[in-house]
């Protein structure tokens, strides 16, 4: 039926060349080295949909550049903070002892939509080891970005995000807005006195499954749309299918995102 839905809103034909050609459009071209956010049905119908996107953007940028999508596995965490939905109070423990560990081929994508999910089962792509926070990556730079990604530094200075903000980087948003920017959580885990909240996941530790603990940095991406409207920089705006989009460059919206954090902690 959605997908019916879908169809009847969609006022013209939709195919991969069509995406192609809206993200010349949009300035993106052979080479540039791009971070996607994704929602698939706010682009209307397209033939081939999550794929014909995921064959767009390979096809547009290339190997010679690097295409990242959030690839975050948040049902490997600690129990006790799942609300969407919650547990029983008494599966919290049974549930720390036998959740699988984290494996970058077979662990589930989780709120990333269908176009990351797509991306990600693509034989090419790199996915980062953080068993909660991971990246995937495809093209250039991917192996190098995707190499490391501490427990508890997952978004700060030894993640990939730090590597991919000593280049020129570009944030796509498909149909999704700037709470969705995995970026901005760089600027969280920079602060001085950031708040953290303990947390675990399923590991692999010396080829066992383990139970690891580690303080996480208390995030809260509710924020980011108060960043992004402050932004004084560029924030490009156009279509992908049916879906407003916008692009922006990523070392500038941190940097900003850095400094407003400062100046407006939380209390």
């Amino acid at each position: 039926m959605s997908e019916l839905l879908n169809i009847l809103n969609t006022p013209e034909f939709q195919s991969k060349t069509t995406i192609k050609h809206q993200l010349r459009q949009l300035g993106i071209v052979t080479g540039d080295a791009l971070m996607v956010h994704s929602s698939l049905k706010s682009m209307g119908w397209i033939a081939g949909g999550a794929q014909a996107v995921v064959e767009a953007l390979l096809e547009t940028i290339t190997e010679a550049g690097t295409i990242v999508m959030p690839a975050q596995s948040t049902d490997n965490s600690d129990p006790s903070y799942w609300m969407q939905p919650p547990v029983p109070e008494n599966w919290h423990q049974p549930i720390r002892e036998q959740l699988p560990a984290f494996d970058p081929h077979l662990s589930e994508l989780r709120g990333m939509g269908k176009i990351a999910e797509c991306f990600h089962s693509h034989p090419a792509t790199i996915r980062s080891p953080h068993p909660s926070h991971s990246f995937a990556a495809y093209g250039k730079q991917a192996a190098e970005w995707m190499s490391e990604q501490p427990l508890e530094d997952s978004f700060g200075e030894k993640s990939p995000l730090a590597k991919m903000l000593q280049v020129d980087v570009k944030i796509l948003f498909i149909g999704v807005g700037f709470d969705s920017c995995t970026a901005l959580h760089y600027a969280e885990f920079v602060q001085e006195n950031r708040p953290t909240i303990p947390q675990g996941a399923a590991v692999l530790k010396d080829g066992k499954r383990a139970w690891q603990t580690y303080d996480c940095v208390d995030m809260d991406s509710d924020r980011f749309p108060e960043i992004a409207k402050a932004f004084p920089g560029s924030i490009s705006e156009g279509l992908l299918g049916q879906a407003e989009t916008r692009l922006v460059d990523m070392k500038p919206l941190v940097e900003f995102g850095i400094d407003w954090l400062r100046e407006h902690p939380i209390t």
